[in-house]
């Protein structure tokens, strides 16, 4: 009789498949019908959602939970919001940066949220963010993947030491290269600030993530020239592009152009629609652009793209909880993802897509994966964006790391039911 120290039982996967799952120590160790088996810790998970840990690519945990600090982001722009983070970094203790990073760890843990990659401010002389993120990568290390961006905020060219400082950035260990070419003073620096970072990184053999063309100008087309030195360098595979907004103000013509360029460099992008839609389309009356990127028109191109967190509590927005489902459900509306597939897909942008974006090769639910993953009140990952319902019970590496009871409401009307979940499941054809 087989034996596990975490047995979950009877969960329904995102695939709609209903498996048991059987974990031994760090890894998913059985799966499938496991009657009889004997574990540790059962969690009886029939009916409701087994996913895999949801993941977000794009983050700037080094900014957040500091909201109304030093001041609020009046005019509520990323200008704004930029020139409110310089003020901030002045004045920021290391200590406090790790403080609020742990604290916002510890909020994604609760959510099922295990792997996310964050930006670093490199434009800072002392590189306190670097230090502190750094220091909060190793504490987490055992139960959630952090993976760390050098990210040049004021510009790769405009800060005259932003290039040293990104340098000295991967030096102490980050991870992945960064940039912000559209905020370099000319569409030509910014050009080259690309040719550079894609340079940087195909020499130390890291990956690439640049804030690309996250403006409403529809010639900003630094995603272009990514696509060509990703290309150029043999990066296909290794290159995300976030944010993107400018696609969505580009004519079609040039976007017919642009997708299969894309796609043949084999370039992720990172849409953040809580972000996107809030910060763009700020100088509009009416219309009114929304900022997200094509996300239907690069699905159908065979692009890889994960939705984005972004910010939480920051000097860019003042929400957030650290849901991913709360990003893919503003998605989905914004880009108009409505039937069956696109929903499900929607999920997977939350979860597999953005992995995929990561490279993390332990992640999944399959034997001898990482035993990570969440178990849902909802039943099916359709439900699961509709409700954002409770995090029941998520496990890290083959251990629980937070429990919920159901959260049903109790009601008290004469000739109805004495509780409520808001689950439901649609008749049969």
């Amino acid at each position: 009789m087989a034996s596990f120290d975490i047995l979950v039982k009877n969960g329904t996967l995102p695939d709609g498949t209903v498996s048991d799952i059987g974990i031994t120590g760090r890894t998913i160790a059985a799966m499938g019908d496991l009657s009889g088996a004997e574990a540790g810790t059962t969690i009886d998970a029939t009916g409701d959602l087994v996913s895999p840990p949801f993941v977000d690519p794009h983050f700037h945990m080094d900014a957040t939970l500091s909201y109304g600090t030093p001041r609020i982001n009046a005019s509520g722009t990323l200008l704004e919001g930029i020139a409110l983070w310089n003020e901030l970094k002045q004045i920021v203790t290391v200590d406090e940066m790790v403080a609020r990073a742990l604290d916002y760890c510890d909020w994604a843990v609760s959510m099922g949220l295990l792997a996310i990659r964050s930006h670093v401010d490199t434009c800072d002389d002392t590189l306190k963010g670097v230090e502190a993120l750094l220091e909060v990568r190793e504490r987490v290390k055992d139960h959630m993947e952090l993976q760390l961006v050098a990210f040049p905020q004021d510009g790769l060219y405009r800060d005259p030491t932003a290039r040293t400082n990104t340098l000295r950035a991967l030096d102490m260990g980050v991870d992945v290269v960064g940039g912000i070419p559209h905020f370099e003073r000319t569409m030509q620096d910014g050009a080259a600030s690309v040719r550079d970072l894609c340079e940087i990184a195909a020499e130390r053999g890291l990956l690439v993530d640049l804030h690309c063309d996250e403006t409403d100008d529809p010639l900003s087309r630094h995603i272009e020239t990514l696509a060509s030195e990703t290309c150029r360098l043999g990066l296909q595979g290794r290159v995300a592009g976030s944010h993107l907004t400018s696609m969505h103000s580009m004519d079609n013509y040039y976007v017919s152009k642009l997708l299969p360029l894309m796609a043949e460099a084999q370039i992720a992008a990172i849409p953040n629609p809580l972000i996107n839609i809030t910060l763009q389309g700020r100088h509009d009356t009416f219309p009114k652009r929304r900022g997200l990127t094509r996300v239907k028109e690069m699905h159908a191109h065979g692009i890889t793209i994960g939705w984005g967190q972004d910010c939480v509590r920051d000097p860019w927005y003042s929400l957030g909880t650290a849901d991913m489902l709360d990003v893919a459900f503003m998605g989905l509306h914004v880009a108009q993802m409505t039937s069956p597939q696109e929903m499900q897909r929607c999920f997977d942008m939350a979860t597999t897509e953005s992995a995929r974006i990561m490279h993390l090769e332990d992640y999944g639910l399959a034997v001898g994966k990482a035993a990570s993953l969440v178990v849902l009140d909802a039943g099916d990952a359709i439900e699961a964006l509709r409700l954002r319902p409770d995090r029941l019970c998520v496990i890290s590496k083959g251990r629980v790391v937070s429990r919920k009871a159901r959260n049903d409401a109790c009601l008290s009307l004469p000739g109805r039911p004495s509780s409520v979940r808001r689950r439901h499941t649609p008749a049969p054809d």
